[in-house]
């Protein structure tokens, strides 16, 4: 019995050690994915608009 809680001992703290790096790990990585597709998003959009869509009146101040 003593072995097994050694085991279930080390585990938990292994748990505790490693957790948070893996739960920062798989973050970073779903903010990467969301990045790439908003950019690949965007570059589809960019590349159908006009460089302009204000039309180009002449100012009249003076």
């Amino acid at each position: 019995m003593s072995t097994f809680l050694n085991y279930l001992t080390v585990l938990a703290l292994a748990v505790l050690l490693l957790g948070p790096s893996l739960y920062g790990m798989a973050r970073e990585r779903r903010i990467d994915r969301q990045l790439r597709k908003a950019a690949a998003g965007r570059s589809t959009v960019h590349t159908v608009q006009k460089s302009s869509s204000r039309s180009t009146v002449p100012s009249t101040a003076t």
